[in-house]
């Protein structure tokens, strides 16, 4: 199983009390960050401690009273995040594309904020505006879905169906959130099963192309033929089951919804 730097969380903190220590060009865009996501922000440290706030953001100009600062607000049971010092963060603000209630977040575990900042702006270009717009339809439609779909299965993959690329409710298409409710209370039978296959030309996920790398992120079932490297399959649906091809077996049929054969022969 390939590894990752940090376990990306959104974490709401509306109401709630936020650290943010420091002045200037450093500290503003923190306080401003705490404040967008309902915060309220604390300037004392002592205060804090007493009244048990849980996040810090430290961004005093002085090296050394960022370290101070680091410990004793971790010490009082604090996560920590440190300007510019990914090795005193507990945790590090990614670069945020913004399609309320849809976010998209970037991050490089610290290691490069201009490398966030410019893939979100690329992304910025190619994301329809109205994404939120179909996020807030998806979620006023969940209760004529739980109607319609009881079994969460067949939900899922009515929804899989209706947003993958060419679907109804394609998230590429700026018009998709018009039709999510004439969608959500259609008659449209449950999709019928399919079955593709990727024949991988190398353990290296950046070798996927565009079709395969979706088909991976759709498929409800996987069957492996062969040692399918790790990496490749951590671009694949954490819920999707894995099988181990065999064609004399029943496994190898289609299975509700997408079965996904990857081949490999190292």
């Amino acid at each position: 199983m390939s590894q990752i730097a940090s376990l990306p969380l959104f974490h709401r903190i509306a109401g709630q009390q936020v650290l943010v220590l420091g002045e200037g060009p450093s500290a503003e865009p923190k306080r401003r960050l705490v404040e967008r996501a309902g915060g309220v922000v604390v300037d004392d440290l002592a205060r804090a401690i007493d009244e048990g706030v849980r996040l810090a953001f430290i961004a005093y100009d002085d090296a050394r009273a960022c370290e101070v600062a680091a410990i004793n607000a971790r010490c009082a049971g604090m996560l920590v995040n440190v300007v510019d010092r990914p090795e005193l963060c507990d945790f590090t603000t990614p670069s945020i594309l913004d399609r309320d209630p849809l976010l998209v977040a970037i991050g490089t575990g610290g290691a490069s904020a201009g490398l966030a900042k410019h893939v979100r702006l690329r992304l910025e270009r190619v994301l329809p505006e109205t994404l939120g717009l179909l996020a807030k339809a998806l979620d006023a439609a969940r209760p004529v879905l739980r109607a319609r779909f009881p079994d969460g299965a067949e939900r899922r993959r009515a929804v899989d169906a209706a947003l993958r690329e060419g679907g109804v409710l394609d998230p590429f298409d700026p018009q998709a959130h018009e039709r999510v409710a004439d969608w959500a209370t259609g008659s449209t039978a449950a999709p019928e099963p399919r079955m593709a296959q990727i024949i991988l030309a190398s353990a290296d996920p950046e070798d996927l192309t565009l079709k395969q790398a979706r088909l991976l992120g759709e498929a409800d079932v996987l069957l492996l033929d062969g040692p399918v490297p790790p990496a490749i399959l951590a671009r694949a649906r954490a819920d999707a089951t894995r099988r181990r091809w065999d064609a004399h077996a029943p496994s190898g049929a289609a299975q509700a919804g997408l079965t996904l054969v990857l081949r490999y022969r190292p």
